[in-house]
């Protein structure tokens, strides 16, 4: 708090922002949804103290859908044993005790999905059990066309870089980089906690190549050329056995993880890194978001292919294809999986959850709450941010003027990190834009007054780096 900018937050009360409509619209779905799983898999159990816990969390998750549908009050959470409840806490006394329609967003928000997360946290069947589960897997099989079709690009950029007597020249290189990131940037398009209701062929509109050529003039901001001449540089002046990290910090779990793991499998073929990073959350968050279960599920997935893509979700009523995949979907998809475990057990593709993604701080708290951390990532060469909700904490989910210039935007994050932001719009906050972008989106998509409806739904992005290494 004493961290943040003095520019006001988004508040969940702005009847012009999207955290209204998220409150009052976006909210009670994602609840009732995770109270359906949660019946699903009660009415599956078999052992009667697990019935009994099963049935008493649809009760507190229908108590909390009440709560935000009546506009009542925030409570304290109850202690789970873990040491970010007493920083949620604080922060709420410290905001007065709002209602749910009367705080800041991203703090409201984050509250929700830790309080969805208590209620499994102090059971004693359903500690692991992750309520959003099945809409991942659900969503990640309606992928298979162009999943297939990046692992056949990925298959054949490795096989060439590995080819006696095949170079490529600079002008190439720096082709296949833009393109392997605008792929990354485009795979955040599949936000469960946004899309609650999503069948097959929106899905298929949302993924593949000529979605991600349709959607390139859609970038408002690309600093890419910029990051891509820092990687280039460090590659040709690293020392032997010198180590280049670049973390990833993850958002969506499903298609958007696979083609992180495409990024990441892309970065250590072309020695762009030594080793990658993944930051997944601890719990289940905001829907979609990668645990560390999802990472070695998708591997998984990619080791059979045929089982995985093949069979429908298990107490699934969605329509889904569920016809063999061919011979050679298979064999890409297994070349793929031998390519990404291979980098996973020789130790450059490594998973790193940490406890801070899922806490309420915006990033501008950064280096100042946690150590360990701002350590960690001051010794990346790299540290990248997927999706909407990264863009909101590093911005501190301020109305920021646009115009306003990325690094002045993310505070002290400015200072000993390289950061990039790779990010859909989907939310109000946005910064870096040149003159007049923003009035001239506002007036083709008719909004009026002071909302900004053309950042709501992920047509537009921005792609934005500041390299603050050199900055103390």
């Amino acid at each position: 708090m004493e961290y943040d900018p003095k520019i006001p937050p988004y508040l969940s009360s702005d009847k012009n922002s999207f955290a209204y409509i998220s409150a009052r619209d976006r909210w009670p779905i994602i609840i009732t949804q995770a109270i359906d799983d949660i019946f699903q898999a009660t009415r599956n159990a078999e052992v009667p103290e697990k019935i009994s816990e099963g049935k008493k969390i649809v009760e507190q998750l229908a108590k909390l859908k009440y709560e935000v549908q009546h506009d009542r009050v925030l409570t304290p959470l109850p202690e789970d044993g873990e040491p970010d409840i007493a920083d949620y806490n604080r922060e709420l006394e410290a905001l007065g005790n709002p209602k749910w329609f009367g705080g800041p967003w991203l703090y409201i928000e984050c509250y929700l999905y830790r309080r969805i997360a208590i209620s499994f946290s102090l059971s004693n069947h359903w500690k692991s059990h992750d309520v959003f589960h099945r809409q991942k897997i659900s969503t990640f099989r309606s992928s298979l066309p162009a999943v297939t079709e990046l692992a056949h690009q990925y298959e054949q950029i490795v096989s060439t870089m590995h080819s006696e007597g095949v170079h490529t020249t600079p002008e190439q290189e720096k082709l296949l980089f833009t393109e392997v990131m605008e792929i990354c940037l485009w795979g955040n398009a599949t936000d469960l906690s946004l899309l609650t209701s999503l069948s097959y062929d929106d899905i298929q509109k949302l993924q593949g190549a000529e979605a991600r050529k349709r959607a390139e003039k859609n970038i408002l901001a690309n600093d890419l050329p910029e990051v891509y001449d820092v990687l280039i540089k460090l590659r040709e002046n690293g020392q032997p056995g010198e180590e280049r990290t670049i973390d990833i910090i993850l958002d969506n779990s499903g298609f958007e993880l696979f083609v992180d793991l495409i990024l990441a499998g892309y970065l250590l073929e072309t020695n762009l890194a030594t080793n990658v990073i993944l930051h997944p959350k601890s719990i289940p968050w905001f829907v979609s978001d990668v645990l560390p279960r999802d990472f070695f599920d998708l591997l998984s997935a990619l080791q059979n292919p045929q089982r995985f893509f093949s069979e429908s979700s298990e107490g699934s009523s969605d329509a889904t294809p569920t016809a063999p995949i061919t011979a050679e979907q298979v064999s890409t998809l297994s070349h793929l999986f031998n390519n990404l475990s291979t980098h996973h057990s020789e130790g450059r593709l490594i998973i790193r959850p940490n406890l801070f993604w899922t806490s309420a701080h915006s990033y501008h708290r950064l280096p100042h709450v946690n150590e360990e951390l701002k350590a960690d990532l001051q010794a990346s060469q790299l540290v990248i941010f997927k999706g909407d909700l990264n863009y909101r904490k590093l911005t501190a989910d301020a109305m920021w003027p646009p115009t306003t210039p990325f690094r002045d935007a993310i505070g002290d994050m400015a200072k000993g990190f390289r950061v990039l932001a790779l990010r859909t719009c989907k939310a109000d906050v946005v910064v870096g834009l040149a003159e007049g972008v923003d009035e001239r989106l506002k007036k083709e998509t008719g909004d009026t007054g002071e909302a900004r409806k053309w950042a709501w739904g992920g047509k537009w992005a921005v792609v934005q780096f500041s390299d603050g290494k050199n900055q103390v």
